[in-house]
């Protein structure tokens, strides 16, 4: 992979466009990028990894403050890189999170991360993909290097050399399990653990289940008396059994089964004596049957011997019941007559009564009729119909009444509406010339609505602005004091971790000489003997030097973010400032009272203008409709006249017919009703007088056709035959209780017969004594039934557990070798049992790339240590039960011993990790297929590293431009800035922004 380009702006100190060549530095092959300390020259390493990764390697999770804090609130952030692979040419270009000024409605907006890829073709740069999750799809396969792998081998970052180098073994295995992904292995070490688990558990659960089948089956021979010491009849046992604490399963299984036969043998003998109990028990219930038919036999006989002799008692009187009922039907035959001559004398009472009653209401009425009734009827009839007429009219006189009083109201109403429409015609003129100078008046008002809108609305902005602006200088006034106390705490923990660097770099001598031993060499002239040893008596620990770096790092995070916050309030101050323009609060809040009242009062003009055009029209159209109604008016009236004058004269036409008729009654209807009175009651008494005489004669008749009925019955009079009637029912009645008594008679006398034969005893049976012997039988039987069952069923359970238990039982000894052998290897893979190095799977991988690892370091530190030192790895027993594998030891060839790498000095360890550094670069490409690294980076380190020592480093560096490769050195060493010529100087400006020069 080869950078050729690198763009940024708004990133880090970058607030303007920064644009690095590193093409320019191709002959080179080696430059510097150098600047005093805080300038930004680790940022430019940062924009190259966020630029392809999206993140940095100083400060991960960062992105949100990636954005420069000397950029303005409109100002861009974005990073371009352009880098070359195998696979062709490619630019990159991504945007961090921020915030910008919204572009409606002021106040900030999040502008959202953005990312794109695009590829160099022969029509120019062609896009790839605008996606977050695209670009990093297709980065991974252009590249072909993790995040963390590209950071140890591309670009060593401030801080990193010797992370690997002094790393425990725990920290080193995290480290190249990112970079190798051999997570996998850890995958495998899981999956053999959880079959080892697996199979433990279901071994255990097996055994577990045999031994419970086991216990269950002995527990159900103890319960059932089948162990062999029971005196119950069951089958002889073996003497001398020994207790199940003591026997294995299958000894165990050998007790049970002899147990099995001794229930087989008592379940047989149990099912003998149930078969025996069954059949006594069924000759009991059949003697039992045959009692319980002779008692019923017996009590039947003398209930058929009772009731015949109550039969034979109620004879006579079904003799007489016989005798009523001939003398019944008899009678029956001159009911019709005799009742026929009844009905007719009562019917000729009946019309005489009507004829007297109809009489006395007609002289009543004290009419002088000469002749005949019906004549006299007919004539007043006819009289009638004339006055029916004059009735209805002399009802209908209100109703005339009424309709002449309306017609008159009509005749009034009509002349009041042709006055008032004069009047009003008068009037309209006046009041339509009002109205549209009313008009006039309210559109001039309404047309201003959109410009009164447009300034209510800038008022509007205007108010909100005032009042952020007033809570944003608060805000900037805390923030500022916030700042200031944050720079002070910034300078005081920089002084005082200074102050203790110092400290410690003053006490070293005396902190060496305390771990001197007699005959250890010293560490740093190797010399033996310590004649004058110096004294510590002011030490100060490599934890106080990170605590005091931790209280400066969290000072220093704490003034930046204040001073981000500070930047940010002063740039959306600036921002309210502006759209209040110079209002204060209190004004701009009353140039918006009033440019709101202006405009409601203009709406308000809007819907006022729409109802006077409705007034308008409505006024148009009433001169319109009162013209047109004028004639109808007039028409109406000329109706009006005309209705009245025809009723007049219906008036009094109705009032002479009505006197004619009415005569010297009040009222024609009271006329009607006397002469109606009258007619009803002459023609009531004619029809009476007819109906009496009709009767008459029909009573006459009935009798006759009586008396000769009479001649023929066997009865002397109708006052006899009507005595011996009965109704239907009661001749029903009476037939059938003799048939009953014929039938139960002869039913009787069967059924005793049948009996009598039979020669049954006299006294009652005795049921007791057969129902006793059943019973017992009965319960013999259900107890020989239950214990059968309950013999059965213990032979069946105990035979299925032995059985289940003896193949779960061959079952286990297959499983228990498997899992042996299962667990020894899983054990061997986790670092367990034989494994005495505690190796994991994914470790001893790990040891064979550290050791490929040390041995590309060693080509290069070798060099660089002109032979003294040799790195090593180590697979020595860690302490307290840490895995082992991943350890590096440093060999000392002036001393013959191998020491801990903790005991280099700084320069020793910035070579010692820099070689390193490049020996895991070299594996790391090798293992991602071979991949080029024409373009390296190393962040700081050389001003640890004397004259001598720089020189060896300088060479080592020349050594990797070799093969067209580039190599970036971030230093402010003054030493390699005189002896590399191609540089990068980044410089801070006096207003706060970075730059980039290149030289």
């Amino acid at each position: 992979m080869r950078l050729h380009r690198l763009e940024i702006e708004g990133f880090g100190p970058f607030r303007s466009r920064q644009i690095v060549d590193f093409d320019a530095f191709g002959d080179d092959g080696i430059f510097l990028i150098a600047g005093r300390t805080g300038a930004g020259k680790s940022s430019i390493l940062d924009a190259v990894c966020f630029g392809l990764y999206g993140g940095v390697p100083r400060y991960d999770g960062g992105e949100k403050r990636l954005r420069s804090d000397h950029c303005e609130p409109d100002d861009p952030s974005e990073v371009v890189v352009e880098f070359s692979t195998p696979a062709g040419r490619f630019r990159v270009t991504r945007s961090p999170e921020y915030l910008r000024p919204a572009k409606r409605g002021g106040g900030l907006t999040k502008q959202a991360a953005a990312v794109s890829l695009e590829e160099w073709t022969d029509a120019g740069w062609v896009g790839r993909a605008a996606r977050a999750v695209d670009v990093a799809g297709d980065l991974d396969e252009i590249l072909q290097l993790s995040r963390e792998q590209f950071l140890q081998v591309i670009l060593l970052a401030q801080n990193r050399f010797s992370e690997f180098l002094l790393a425990g073994s725990r920290d080193r295995q995290a480290l190249l399990r990112r970079l190798f992904g051999t997570q996998r292995f850890e995958d495998v070490q899981a999956r053999f653990d959880e079959r080892r688990r697996q199979a433990e558990q279901t071994l255990g659960a097996r055994l577990a289940t045999v031994d419970a089948r086991v216990g269950e089956a002995e527990r159900l021979v103890d319960t059932a008396g089948l162990s062999g010491d029971a005196d119950d009849g069951t089958a002889p046992t073996a003497a001398g059994e020994q207790p199940t604490a003591s026997l294995t399963i299958d000894e165990r299984l050998d007790a049970l089964r002899r147990a099995q036969a001794r229930a087989d043998y008592r379940a047989g003998r149990r099912a003998s004596e149930q078969a025996d109990a069954e059949k006594l028990s069924a000759e009991a219930d059949a003697a039992l049957a045959t009692t319980r038919e002779e008692r019923r036999a017996q009590q039947e006989r003398d209930r058929a011997r009772a009731a015949l002799a109550r039969l034979e008692a109620d004879a006579p009187l079904i003799d007489e019941a016989r005798a009523e009922l001939t003398a019944a039907r008899a009678a029956e035959a001159l009911r019709s007559t005799i009742a026929a001559a009844s009905r007719a004398h009562e019917l000729v009472d009946a019309a005489a009564t009507a004829e007297e009653r109809a009489r006395a209401e007609w002289d009543a009425l004290e009419f002088d009729v000469d002749g005949d009734l019906e004549a006299w009827v007919t004539a007043r009839t006819k009289e009638t119909g004339s006055w029916e007429r004059a009735r209805e009219l002399e009802e209908q006189v209100p109703a005339l009444d009424e309709e002449l009083r309306i017609a008159v109201a009509a005749v009034d109403a009509a002349t009041a509406r042709i006055e008032a429409g004069e009047a009003e015609r008068a009037s309209l003129p006046d009041a339509v010339a009002a109205l549209k100078a009313e008009r006039d008046q309210t559109r001039r008002i309404a047309d201003r609505a959109d410009d009164l809108r447009i300034a209510r609305e800038s008022a509007d902005v205007r108010v909100v602005a005032a009042r952020a602006a007033r809570q944003l200088q608060a805000d900037q006034a805390a923030t500022e004091r916030d700042l200031t106390a944050a720079t002070t705490e910034h300078a005081a923990a920089q002084t005082a971790l200074a102050k203790l660097r110092q400290r410690r770099t003053d006490g070293m001598a005396g902190e060496l000489a305390s771990s001197l031993r007699p005959d250890d060499p010293c560490p740093v002239c190797g010399s033996v003997e310590h004649p004058s040893l110096a004294t510590h008596s002011d030490p100060v620990s490599p934890d106080d030097i990170a605590d005091a770096e931790l209280i400066r790092d969290a000072a220093a995070e704490r003034e930046r973010e204040l001073m981000s916050a500070a930047s940010a309030v002063q740039a959306e101050l600036a921002a309210v400032l502006a759209r209040a323009d110079g209002r204060s609060v209190e004004q701009a809040e009353r140039e918006h009272a009033e440019a709101t009242a202006a405009y409601t009062r203009s709406l308000s003009a809007v819907e006022e203008l729409e109802a006077i055009d409705a007034r308008l029209a409505a006024l148009t159209a009433r001169v319109e409709r009162l013209e047109a109604e004028k004639a109808a008016d007039a028409a109406a009236l000329a109706q009006a006249r005309e209705d009245h004058a025809v009723l007049r004269q219906r008036e009094a036409q109705a009032r002479e017919s009505i006197a004619e008729a009415r005569g010297d009654f009040d009222t024609v209807a009271a006329r009607l009703a006397d002469t109606a009175t009258a007619i009803a009651a002459a023609r009531a008494l004619a029809a009476a007088v007819a109906e009496h005489r009709r009767r008459s004669e029909a009573l006459v008749a009935a009798e006759s056709e009586r008396d000769t009925a009479l001649a023929d019955s066997p009865f002397s009079d109708a006052a006899a035959a009507e005595e011996a009637l009965r109704s239907s029912a009661a001749q029903e009645t009476l037939d059938a209780r003799i048939a009953q008594h014929a039938v139960q008679r002869e039913k009787e006398r069967g059924i005793l017969f049948d009996l009598e034969l039979r020669t049954l005893p006299e006294e009652p049976i005795d049921l007791e004594p057969a129902e006793q012997a059943a019973e017992a039988a009965r319960a013999l039987w259900k107890g020989a039934v239950d214990e059968a069952a309950r013999a059965a069923g213990v032979a069946e359970r105990l035979e299925g557990l032995i059985e289940s238990a003896a193949a779960e039982n061959a079952r286990t000894t297959a499983e228990a070798t498997e899992f042996e052998l299962l667990k020894n290897l899983a054990d061997t893979i986790a670092g367990r049992g034989a494994n005495t190095h505690k190796m994991t799977l994914e470790t001893f991988v790990l040891a064979a790339e550290l050791e490929e690892i040390v041995e590309a370091a060693n080509r290069r530190l070798h060099d660089m240590s002109t032979g003294r030192y040799q790195l090593r790895h180590s697979d020595a027993l860690a302490a307290r039960g840490a895995a082992s594998g991943l350890g590096i030891v440093v060999f000392d060839a002036f001393t013959g011993q191998s020491r801990p790498p903790q005991s280099l000095s700084g320069g020793e360890t910035f070579l010692t990790s820099l070689a390193l550094a490049l020996g895991l670069a070299e594996v790391v490409t090798a293992r991602a297929g071979g991949i080029r690294l024409d373009t390296l980076f190393i962040d700081e380190g050389f001003g640890s590293l004397d004259g001598d020592t720089l020189d060896v480093a300088m060479r080592t560096l020349d050594e990797l431009r070799q093969g067209g490769r580039t190599v970036g050195v971030i230093s402010h060493v003054e030493a390699m800035q005189e002896q590399i010529p191609a540089q990068l100087t980044v410089r801070a400006l006096p207003n706060g922004p970075s730059m980039i020069e290149p030289r």
